[in-house]
Order: C-alpha cells, then sequence, then structure tokens
C-alpha cells in the first residue's frame, strides 16, 4: 500500500497554492483543532522516487504537465487540466515548463504533516463512512493505474486493521503511513 503516499504529492502542491484547492474542506473543525496535525514526517527518499517515476508517465524523467493531469484526472480532480498547469508553474523552479526529480523532492523537504494524511485518508473513503475498506482500496489503485484483485486488496488491508473489522480506520492509515518515514524535528 506505499502506493497510498502518492497523494500527498498532490496536497504538498495544494498547500503551495491555495487557489487550487477543492471547495469543501477534508478535515473538519475539530479535525483542525490538534496541534499534533502539523507534526511532520520525513518520507523516505526511495518512496518519494518511486511516486515520482509513478506520475511520471512517459518515463523521461520529468513530470509534465500531461503526466500531472492524467494523474489528477485518475484520482477524480474534476479540473484536472488547469490545476495541472497551475501545480507545475508553483513547482518548476527552473521555468523549464516540467517538474523535475530535484524539484519534486524539494516540495517535500519540509516532511508530510498529520493533516496531509488525514487528506490522503479521506481521497481512499470514498463513502465518507471513515473507514476504507478493500474495495475502496482496489478503485483507488486502479484508478491510478495499479491492478490488483480484491482478494489482494483484503490482504492489504487485514495486514494494517488492527481491530479485525476488515476495515482501515484513521488510526490504522496514520500507522501505515508513518512507519517508513522519521519524524521531523521540531523547530523552536
Amino acid at each position: 500500500m506505499s502506493n497510498l503516499r502518492i497523494l500527498n504529492f498532490q496536497y504538498q502542491i495544494l498547500k503551495r497554492f491555495p487557489a487550487l484547492k477543492p471547495a469543501r474542506s477534508w478535515l473538519s473543525a475539530k479535525d483542525r483543532q490538534f496541534s499534533d496535525l502539523s507534526q511532520s514526517f520525513h518520507p523516505n527518499a526511495d518512496e518519494l522516487r518511486r511516486v515520482f517515476s509513478k506520475i511520471d508517465g512517459d518515463g523521461d524523467q520529468k513530470i509534465s504537465v500531461d503526466d500531472l493531469r492524467s494523474f489528477l484526472e485518475a484520482i477524480g480532480r474534476t479540473d484536472a487540466a488547469s490545476e495541472a498547469k497551475s501545480m507545475v508553474k508553483v513547482v518548476d523552479l527552473n521555468k523549464s515548463g516540467f517538474i523535475e526529480l530535484d524539484e519534486f523532492m524539494e516540495i517535500h523537504h519540509k516532511g508530510v504533516t498529520r493533516s496531509e494524511i488525514k487528506f490522503a485518508f479521506w481521497v481512499f473513503d470514498e463513502n465518507r463512512d471513515g473507514r476504507i475498506g478493500a474495495e475502496e482500496v482496489m478503485a483507488m489503485l486502479r484508478k491510478l493505474g495499479e491492478s490488483c484483485s480484491l482478494e489482494d486488496c483484503r490482504r492489504m488491508v487485514k495486514r494494517v486493521d488492527r481491530s479485525g473489522d476488515g476495515l482501515v480506520d484513521m488510526d490504522d492509515f496514520m500507522i501505515l503511513m508513518t512507519k517508513t518515514t522519521k519524524p521531523a524535528k521540531m523547530s523552536a
């Protein structure tokens, strides 16, 4: 399920370019009141490279507007074309018209916060019941171009599900998403 981290890229872009944020918030006022939502975790560099490669649809070692548009469409963004253009414009520090690996890594240098992980959870939780089932995992992985059987997805969920109910809740998801990360040092 490390493919879940691919969604954090979109959230990092949305943080840098607030005009692209969806109209409704993925986090409730109750969620935002917890101070630990700003705690950061540094993603594994190898995982970030895999995410970069996944978004780089044509394998040319740079993410184009078309690559990013395809990714955004796959995860269900309705205005993917204009969002992709805006995101590339914001992240493309050297103004090459593409997002290169070093620029991609730079956008993640501060780490991933708990609120960003919650955002990713709600992208997967299509029915908004606060739990992710194997069917929802399979649907999102297929949107991301991965082939995975329902039985494989059930096994993935089972490995993460601590309660044994066959579903991934927010706590399970948080553990999954932070197990290969390192907590960022708190700044004074």
